[in-house]
């Protein structure tokens, strides 16, 4: 498919999860280029739901393009890209993941399988480990508590800003030339997490050690009272990411938007100026 579904003049772009980490950038990248947003979660003024399919067709309505941003854990409804398409959107971009496939995510790879079947353009934006999982989500805890595990050993990764992220997404959404393409989205340089603790703890005066063994993520799992045979199936998909070596950065964020991806240091210290690891911060 080939951008045979030009935008609508003034209709909104529809941005799910509008309140996360790259919906609320993409929200604010596409406003800023004055194209109309219609921001839609749980707690925006346009209510969205999942969980709740009574509020898919007045978020949709109107709306000709589509961010898609899954919550973790939950798959991607056939029902909701059906009713996306009839409703008259004509463009959808699905962020997704790397290596999905190595790591046996059945849930990002049926969200790629309806949406590349959903007869209209798209892109499937699969990023690498968000930066601000550090500030904003996952380790924000383990980072202050002064220990992140995660049975990933040395493996490099390549780190990407939810910034460039969003800018790739805005450019699918508004661009021509994106549609039936899947995007490989990396920051500039692979680190291992131990390298992106340093950094970090450079930026913010701390001390975070890593465990980089599956021993220290189990006793994590017990600790927190997950249940071992989820702990045991995340350990399996981690092994795997290991199986594939050391990621290797790619030059989609600068070929699709015409600048540089944000390298890992430059994040660590903006994060810690605006007080992303400071226990005051509210995230």
């Amino acid at each position: 498919m080939n951008d045979v579904h030009p935008a609508t003049p003034h209709a909104p772009v529809l941005v799910l999860g509008a309140r996360g980490s790259t919906g609320r950038r993409v929200a604010a990248l596409l406003r800023d280029a004055h194209h109309p947003v219609r921001a839609a979660s749980r707690n925006c003024a346009v209510t969205f739901d999942w969980h709740d399919d009574t509020t898919w067709e007045p978020a949709l309505t109107g709306a000709d393009r589509l961010y898609l941003m899954l919550p973790h854990e939950l798959p991607l409804p056939p029902d909701f890209v059906r009713r996306a398409v009839a409703s008259g959107v004509r463009r959808l971009v699905l962020l997704s993941s790397r290596a999905v496939e190595e790591m046996g995510d059945d849930r990002l790879i049926a969200a790629e399988e309806l949406v590349r079947a959903c007869g209209v353009d798209w892109t499937v934006v699969r990023a690498d480990w968000f930066n601000q999982n550090f500030d904003e989500g996952v380790f924000r805890e383990a980072v202050l508590d002064g220990t992140l595990a995660l049975p990933l050993g040395e493996c490099r990764q390549t780190f990407v800003d939810a910034d460039d992220i969003a800018a790739v997404a805005a450019a699918a959404l508004t661009e021509d030339g994106h549609a039936g393409r899947t995007y490989e989205v990396t920051g500039p340089e692979a680190l291992s997490f131990a390298d992106a603790l340093a950094l970090i703890g450079s930026a913010a005066d701390l001390s975070v050690a890593f465990r980089g063994d599956q021993d220290s993520y189990r006793a994590v799992g017990r600790s927190e009272g997950r249940p071992a045979k989820d702990v045991e199936r995340e350990i399996d998909a981690y092994a795997a990411l290991v199986a594939l070596g050391d990621s290797h950065p790619t030059d989609t964020v600068h070929r699709v938007t015409g600048r540089p991806p944000k390298r890992f240091a430059l994040y660590a210290k903006e994060a810690a100026a605006k007080g992303g690891w400071s226990r005051r911060s509210k995230r």
